[in-house]
C-alpha cells in the first residue's frame, strides 16, 4: 500500500517538486513505500526517481536531487505512515490484561511492532511478523532489535503466551543473528513457569548466539489485585529473587570470561526485592538494558555521588520532599543522607507511596497514580516543593496513570511538583531548588 501524504513543508523539497496533500507515494528508486522503514531508507539516497500517484489517479514521476540527509519534507497522517500493529499474544504474565477498567483507551493497547522497536527501543514477541519482514531488517540493516523472549523452549513459549506461533517464530531470532543484526532480549521471569532449568536453558540458546546477542534482561513477573480471569500466577518470595541472582550472576560470568562481557543481568528489582546490595556501575558495563531496569540504581547512586562532589555546600536552609515507589524509597533516602553531609541545614524528605490503585505487590515508581500520591500526602508536612520521578507520568510529561495532571496533585497539595528525569544530577539541583522553569509547575 503506498503511503499518502497529508501535508508538506513550505517551501521543502516536496513542495518544489509539485508534491501535495493527498498525493500517494507509490515508489522511490523502484522499490514500494509502505511505511516509515521504508521511506527513510530509501529518502537517505541523493537522487530520487519517485513515482506519485495524484489524487485523479494519474501517476507521475519526479527526479529530485538532495543532500544524503536533506528531507523531502512529507508528513502522513500517522507518524509510521501505517497503522501500529498490535500484540496478537494472550501472555500469561500480560500486565495490560491486569488493568482495572475505565482507564483511559490508550493504556490498553499492547504494541507488538518491529518498527517500533528500531525507532523507540520498544521490545516485540516476533509473533506477528513474517519472513519478509525479516528480510526487511536485514536488508536494510535495521539495528539492534529488541525481542521479548520468555523462554526458548517452543512449546513452553505457545503455552506462556497463549499464540500457536509462538514456538516456531522463535527461527526468526536466528535468523536476525545470522543476518548481522544485533539483539536486546528481555525474558519476563515468573516462578514454577520459566524459570530454573527452563532460565538455564534460554539463557545457553540465546547466548550461544552471541556477539549478535548483546544483551539479556531478566525481570521479575508483576502482579495487580486486578487478576480476575487469569491464569493462576504468584511473584517471587525474596528467598526465590536471591536464587536468581546467584543463578544469572553464575552465567553472566561464565559470558564475562567467554565472551568479556556479562550480556545477562537481573533488574534491580531482583537485588531490592531480595534485600542484596546492587553492584557498583562497572559491573554494568555501558548499561543496555536500563529501560528494563537493569543498573538503574547504580547509575544513580554514581551520578548523584559524582553531583555531590562537584558541589561546595553551603549553610541555606533546603526544604523539599521526593515522594517515590516503596522499593527505591531506600535507596533514595541514602542518596539524601549523602548530599546532608555537604548540606547540613537542609530538611529533606522520602515518602514511599503504597500503591493502592494496581495492589500493594507493585512497589515500582512507574506505576504510581495521582489519587495514590494526593491520598497519601495531604496531610505530610512536605517542605517548599515535591518532587517526583518522570516515569510516574505520559510521554508528555504531565498525566498519571489515572488521568490526574501534575497541576491536579499540585493543586491539591498546594505545593509546586518538580518532575525529575532518573539522573543524579537532575536530583541534586531540584533538591537546591535549581530545576528547570518548565520542570516545575507552579500552584
Amino acid at each position: 500500500m503506498p503511503v499518502t501524504v497529508s501535508s508538506v513543508q513550505i517551501r521543502g523539497l516536496a513542495e518544489k517538486n509539485g508534491i501535495e496533500p493527498g498525493d500517494k507515494i507509490v515508489t522511490i528508486n523502484g522499490s514500494e513505500i509502505n511505511d516509515i522503514l521504508d521511506y527513510r531508507f530509501y529518502e537517505a539516497n541523493r537522487r530520487l526517481e519517485i513515482c506519485v500517484e495524484k489524487s485523479d489517479g494519474e501517476k507521475k514521476t519526479l527526479v529530485i536531487f538532495k543532500g544524503e540527509y536533506d528531507s523531502l519534507g512529507v508528513e502522513c497522517g500517522t507518524y509510521l505512515m501505517d497503522s501500529q500493529r498490535s500484540c496478537r499474544n494472550k501472555c500469561v504474565f500480560c500486565f495490560i490484561d491486569q488493568l482495572p477498567k475505565g482507564m483511559r483507551k490508550s493504556l490498553y493497547f499492547k504494541d507488538d511492532d518491529s518498527r517500533l522497536s528500531f525507532l523507540f527501543g520498544n521490545y516485540i514477541t516476533l509473533t506477528n511478523i513474517n519472513d519478509r519482514e525479516i528480510d526487511r531488517i536485514i536488508k536494510m540493516k535495521i539495528t539492534p532489535v529488541n525481542i521479548s523472549v520468555h523462554t526458548t523452549n517452543p512449546e513452553l513459549r505457545v503455552k506462556m503466551m497463549k499464540n500457536p506461533h509462538a514456538g516456531e517464530s522463535l527461527r526468526f531470532i536466528k535468523r536476525l543473528a545470522d543476518g548481522g543484526i544485533e539483539l536486546n532480549c528481555q525474558i519476563v521471569l515468573c516462578p514454577d513457569w520459566n524459570d530454573g532449568a527452563e532460565l538455564d536453558r534460554t539463557l545457553s540458546d540465546l547466548t550461544a548466539l552471541c556477539p549478535a546477542v548483546q544483551s539479556i534482561a531478566v525481570v521479575p513477573v508483576g502482579l495487580t489485585k486486578h487478576r480476575e480471569g487469569l491464569p493462576e500466577l504468584r511473584m517471587f518470595t525474596a528467598e526465590e529473587c536471591g536464587q536468581v541472582i546467584d543463578q544469572i550472576e553464575a552465567f553472566g560470568q561464565k559470558c564475562l570470561e567467554k565472551f568479556g562481557s556479562r550480556i545477562v543481568y537481573p533488574s534491580d528489582e531482583f537485588y531490592l526485592n531480595a534485600g542484596r546490595e546492587i553492584h557498583c556501575d562497572e559491573y554494568y558495563e555501558d548499561y543496555a538494558q536500563l529501560e528494563n531496569g537493569v543498573g538503574m540504581v547504580a547509575l544513580l547512586r554514581s551520578e548523584f555521588a559524582d553531583a555531590v562532589d562537584s558541589e561546595d555546600g553551603d549553610d541555606e536552609i533546603y526544604s523539599a520532599s521526593i515522594a517515590c515507589g516503596v522499593s527505591i524509597a531506600p535507596v533514595i533516602k541514602e542518596l539524601l543522607d549523602l548530599a546532608g553531609k555537604k548540606w547540613h541545614n537542609a530538611k529533606w524528605k522520602v515518602f514511599p507511596i503504597t500503591n493502592n490503585f494496581f495492589g500493594e505487590r507493585i512497589t515500582v515508581s512507574g506505576l504510581i497514580t495521582g489519587h495514590d500520591l494526593t491520598e497519601q500526602l495531604k496531610d505530610k508536612a512536605l517542605g517548599d516543593m515535591l518532587i517526583i520521578p518522570s516515569n510516574m507520568l505520559d510521554s508528555e510529561g504531565r498525566v498519571f496513570l489515572d488521568d490526574m495532571t501534575v497541576d491536579d496533585v499540585q493543586e491539591a497539595l498546594n505545593i509546586p511538583v518538580a518532575v525529575v528525569n532518573s539522573d543524579g544530577y537532575e536530583m541534586l539541583d531540584a533538591l537546591l531548588g535549581r530545576c528547570e522553569e518548565q520542570d516545575v509547575f507552579e500552584g
